[in-house]
């Protein structure tokens, strides 16, 4: 009977795939709520679970795709591919409102820059400062000081190990919970208390996880705007990684 089930998940692996995600969701969402009572977004605690179980696969199989390396988990490999990650960037861009996003005026374009640029910067400085001196390391890890997202899709563009890849999805983890956690604490002292403080906000934090869940549990009615101005960090720096950002690194460390 087993054998029967498996041989058919195996034949339609990307329905497994998506299936296998979702129950993962359902578990970090569970967690989320029960074990941090909302304070870190099921999206981080999902990261968390796949990177465990991409070691646990990699492992397992000596290889160097993690679940995918296991025939039951085939499919894992081209759900997580380019096709289906760029799809998911551009469908999340398509959830903003150029009309909204224009209430937040020339600050929130500042603040969307310096979300970008500095946290890049920080990255990039601390992947030297621990001896990923390379153009390509610096700027994957920097990528992934923006968003988790940003980082692999930076590395994937330039070249980037899989394992200089893993740190920069780290390091956008480790910025989402940061901000997940902080942002109630810092709320008052950060005057996040009106619509035009959130959208700043949510350009200079650029976690969209990591604002919708701090905000969540700060003021929910602040989530929209800040989630607004934060969506776009995703694009924009999917957009300036492997290209300015990349070069200008290049020039500095050669």
């Amino acid at each position: 009977m087993w054998d029967l089930i498996e041989k058919g998940l195996e034949h339609n692996g990307l329905i497994t795939a998506f299936a296998f995600v979702g129950v993962v969701m359902w578990i970090s969402v569970v967690l989320s709520k029960r074990l941090t009572f909302g304070r870190i977004h099921g999206s981080a605690i999902a990261i968390v679970i796949g990177l465990v179980l991409a070691w646990v696969g990699g492992t397992l199989t000596g290889g160097q795709k993690g679940l995918a390396d296991l025939a039951l988990f085939s499919g894992i490999g081209l759900m997580g591919g380019a096709m289906l990650r760029d799809f998911a960037i551009v469908a999340t861009a398509f959830e903003v409102q150029a009309t909204e996003a224009r209430k937040a005026g020339m600050i929130g374009v500042i603040a969307l820059l310096l979300g970008t640029i500095l946290p890049f910067i920080v990255g990039a400085s601390m992947a030297w400062a621990f001896g990923y001196r390379d153009a390509i390391s610096m700027t994957t890890i920097g990528a992934g000081a923006v968003t988790y997202i940003v980082g692999p899709v930076t590395g994937a563009a330039i070249g980037a190990t899989s394992d200089v890849m893993a740190l920069s999805i780290a390091t956008g983890l480790i910025k989402a919970i940061l901000v997940m956690v902080g942002t109630p604490v810092a709320a008052r002292w950060m005057g996040l208390d009106n619509p035009r403080s959130a959208m700043v906000f949510g350009g200079l934090a650029g976690t969209v996880s990591g604002v919708t869940a701090g905000l969540a549990a700060t003021d929910r009615r602040l989530v929209p705007y800040g989630a607004l101005t934060a969506t776009f960090h995703t694009g924009l720096g999917c957009l300036l990684g492997p290209s300015l950002l990349y070069f200008i690194v290049r020039g500095l460390v050669g």
